[in-house]
């Protein structure tokens, strides 16, 4: 589906609505598409350790406090 700018901005909730029974919307300014209102996907649930990536086996990781004072600690 398409909308314009003014459509967003006087018909939010109906273009919400349209996303939420799965359809995508590409919103368009000066008839030009600029943005795309697409369906929020819930992710898994990510712990702490999904952030570090490849630092996740590292042992400076183990107390990263420590590891970011240690690094900080030159500059001031």
């Amino acid at each position: 589906m398409k909308a314009t700018a003014k459509d967003l901005r006087f018909h939010s909730k109906d273009l919400l609505d349209t996303v939420k029974r799965g359809e995508e919307v590409v919103i368009t300014f000066r008839g030009k598409p600029c943005a795309k209102l697409i369906p929020f996907e819930a992710s898994k649930k990510t712990s702490k350790n999904d952030f570090f990536g490849i630092w996740k086996d590292d042992e400076r990781a183990k107390n990263v406090d420590d590891y970011v004072r240690g690094l900080r600690k030159g500059r001031f």
